[in-house]
């Protein structure tokens, strides 16, 4: 097979590229990263004959979004990585010239199809490719695109992305889009082979009007739909979430989720919220259902960074660590790392458990830029608990970790990022949001800290960021302290092993 590997004008090429990320000290060593070149959406995510494979959004020519192919990735046990033969490629002619763009991966009859927006300059119209039974080879459809269009007379925002699911007879279909001057929506269609589709209308639509605040506001488009149940039958009981991440030009984009019902032809909501705190940070995830029936959910983590420093280090993106994803008693998302990781875990650190009684209190013993941090908290009202990371030795440049609790109980997290880096270059803006407080105020908090790459995990709740300290080889220190009466029940610190070795991963496996 011939490949186009046209360069646009002006942008790097892709020779150094592998080696020059590799040499990054910013660059995540157990999330998952591309060899070099442009990361972003995970794609067609399945666990297909006891094997996760992970496609995503990929240029591997260079650090810049332009002309995505399809990378493509496997696991047995969602924490070392395989690198596999690039799945799509642009084709020189067709719908996809442009790119190939986001999608899924279906099981069609025991065939492994991928359905995924093809670009053609302006249009992103769903194609169809079946694949071999090791998934490692993709034949596009001669039919493509397999919907000629959008809806007729309804003037769109945008018409991509897609979530694709068995349902009877029938395969459904939903396609990320805006309706203009009114919200973002996600359309649904039916098939009965994939390949010939009928349009059956929106299945929800935002309301553009919304101007409450950050969570009523959903966006003029809906990137990334998926649609899932979560409950004890996926047939009967359970909870039905629609995850979309809420786009609009010139907007900070965040990823949201309705819980309702999905039920017929529409999806009858019951509460929005938020995905993850840490905003555009954790982008356009999608999940899927393991053999062991867990509902596993990746993310995009966009950089902070400059366009032109992303060129200079010849890598972009980052893929967040996998989550384990259950409903809570609250009905929200209750979100976790998933078990494996501990795989991972190296030297341990234990701190004893007492009061904490400063306001910062360095701990020696806990340093690094690969930990896995957990710690139990017990915070009365009026109160506010700290855990520091990413130090340097005169606190120059630092990360903090905030858990408060007010004087009527409600429980917020915050990472405060302002000293993160003196890199004024860099995105350093604080993220928050609302924390459920466990009796007296228990706190299980949990921080994973990878170079750049930052996860944290509160009582179920997600908080994601980026961190660019200007003395990565300094910015190791750790430390914990508290304003107000703050117990620490437990404290455990781990160094956390590479999910890879070697040199350079060849950027076209």
């Amino acid at each position: 097979m011939t490949h186009d590997l046209t360069l646009p004008s002006g942008t790097p090429m892709a020779e150094g590229l592998a080696e020059r990320a590799l040499r990054d000290p910013h660059r995540p060593r157990f999330h998952f990263t591309s060899p070099g070149g442009w990361l972003n959406d995970p794609n067609g995510l399945s666990h297909w004959n006891g094997v996760y494979h992970l496609f995503y959004q990929y240029n591997p020519l260079a650090a810049a979004h332009h002309r995505i192919h399809w990378g493509h990735a496997t696991s047995t046990d969602l924490v070392h990585w395989a690198d596999e033969p690039v799945a799509l490629v642009p084709g020189s002619d067709g719908p996809d010239r442009d790119g190939c763009w986001s999608g899924v991966l279906v099981d069609d009859g025991g065939v492994p199809t991928l359905v995924y927006s093809g670009r053609h300059g302006e249009h992103e119209l769903p194609c169809v490719a079946r694949g071999s039974a090791d998934l490692r080879y993709w034949t596009k459809d001669p039919t493509n695109p397999v919907i000629a269009a959008p809806p007729e007379d309804i003037d769109i925002t945008a018409f991509r992305d897609h979530c694709v699911w068995r349902e009877g007879e029938v395969w459904r279909q939903l396609v990320g889009s805006g309706i203009r001057g009114v919200g973002g929506t996600a359309f649904l269609y039916e098939s009965d082979d994939l390949r010939s589709w009928r349009y059956v209308g929106p299945l929800l639509t935002g309301d553009v009007s919304q101007n409450r605040g950050e969570l009523e506001w959903t966006g003029t488009m809906w990137e990334c739909v998926d649609l899932f149940r979560l409950g004890r039958s996926e047939e009967t009981d359970g909870t039905d979430v629609l995850v979309f991440s809420a786009w609009d030009e010139g907007t900070t984009h965040h990823p949201l989720y309705w819980t309702g019902r999905y039920q017929g032809d529409t999806f009858t909501p019951t509460a929005l919220h938020r995905l993850d705190y840490g905003g555009r940070y954790f982008y356009a995830p999608q999940s899927t259902r393991d053999e062991h029936g867990r509902r596993i959910m990746f993310g995009w983590l966009q950089e902070g960074r400059t366009d032109e420093a992303n060129a200079q280090v010849g890598w972009c993106g980052v893929m967040s660590l996998p989550r384990v994803v259950t409903l809570g008693a609250d009905g929200c998302l209750h979100q976790a790392p998933v078990p494996e990781l501990t795989e991972l875990r190296r030297e341990r650190v234990e701190v004893a458990p007492g009061r904490l009684a400063d306001p910062y209190t360095r701990l020696p013993a806990v340093r690094g830029d690969q930990l896995d941090i957990e710690t139990t908290l017990r915070i009365a009202p009026g109160a506010t608990a700290r855990l520091v990371v990413r130090e340097t030795p005169d606190g120059a440049e630092r990360t903090v970790v905030e858990v408060s609790r007010s004087h009527n109980g409600a429980g917020t997290l915050r990472l405060r990022r302002e000293t993160s880096s003196v890199d004024r270059t860099v995105d350093t803006e604080r993220r928050y949001g609302e924390l459920p407080l466990g009796p007296d105020g228990r706190v299980d908090l949990r921080a994973l800290v990878d170079h750049s790459a930052l996860e944290i995990f509160a009582n179920g709740r997600a908080l994601t960021a980026r961190i660019y300290p200007t003395r990565p080889d300094e910015a190791v220190g750790v430390g914990i302290g508290a304003d107000g009466d703050v117990t620490l029940e437990r404290f455990d610190a781990w160094q956390m092993a590479s999910a890879f070795t070697g040199g350079p991963r060849p950027l076209w496996p």
